[in-house]
């Protein structure tokens, strides 16, 4: 099998350990080819989401995952989400030849907030500063500070493709420190190679061959913008009736252009009109 855009859950049977490893390509190359952005951005938003989609696999409801990091540096803001069902979009912005080989090297100071949206319930934020070596430092830190787990991430990316290792102590089970050392010990060990070009599960066997692991099946990953006209139409009608009615008189229709796929929207004065009677 092929997997290539797929994300795989393990569960250590013996150990109160779980993990994920995920593997985005088409859906990666998707993604970014509505961006303007230097290759060193694109790797950051590959390993953003690779993170967002690792994330949405914990959550054990219908919503979705989102990352925003936000700082002074040439890149400024970088935004990913995945769905439930792992479908995943992203944008960056900034100065097109912002070069770095961190985050935090590229975005300076700033902070990094990872939003829960849940379809039936209000949504959940934690936020943490971007020190570290790179996102999956701070993703790391996040975890240890705002949630009190014990987490570990790999991430790699290329030009083409991007993967990610994720592993954490299981917040409702007993779980010996020297099993997690061990654990997180061996999967220290993985190569950017091994990660970008082997399967999942062999892998995992390189790594953790001698551990009882129960390996679930391959959920597929896609690129999939969830931007539609009635959500635009809710975001203009936010503005108020003043701002878009000076803004028709200007141009005879609001131009929407959305950041994520580059599909674009028009309204026009009776559009515009239905939107504020609403």
């Amino acid at each position: 099998m092929n997997e290539h855009d797929c994300l795989r859950r393990f569960l250590f049977e013996e150990l109160g350990v779980r993990g994920e490893w995920v593997h985005l390509q088409t859906s990666f190359q998707a993604a970014k080819q509505y961006q303007s952005m230097s290759e060193s951005a694109a790797l950051q938003l590959g390993q953003a989401l690779a993170v967002v989609t690792l994330l949405s696999a914990t959550i054990k409801f219908k919503g979705s995952m989102v990352l925003q990091a936000q700082g002074e540096g040439a890149l400024r803001t970088l935004v990913a989400q995945a769905t439930d069902q792992r479908e995943i979009r992203g944008l960056v912005r900034g100065d097109e030849s912002a070069e770095g080989t961190s985050l935090q090297q590229m975005m300076g100071q700033g902070r990094l907030v990872l939003t829960t949206e849940s379809k039936i319930g209000e949504p959940y934020q934690g936020v943490v500063s971007l020190e570290g070596n790179g996102l999956a430092e701070v993703i790391e830190n996040y975890f240890q500070q705002s949630e009190q787990l014990a987490t570990r991430l790999w991430l790699f990316a290329d030009k083409t493709q991007v993967a990610g290792l994720f592993l954490q102590k299981i917040p409702t089970q007993e779980s010996d420190d020297l099993d997690w050392q061990r654990i997180t010990t061996l999967a220290n060990t993985v190569t950017a190679n091994e990660l970008l070009n082997l399967e999942c599960e062999n892998i995992l066997h390189r790594l953790f061959n001698e551990e009882k692991l129960r390996l679930f099946t391959a959920e597929t990953v896609t690129f999939k913008c969830q931007c539609s006209r009635e959500k635009i139409a809710t975001t203009l009608r936010a503005l108020g009736r003043k701002d878009l009615e000076e803004a028709i008189k200007l141009q005879d229709e609001i131009k929407v252009n959305c950041e994520f796929c580059g599909q674009k929207y028009s309204f026009d004065t009776q559009a515009i009109e239905a939107i504020l009677a609403f």
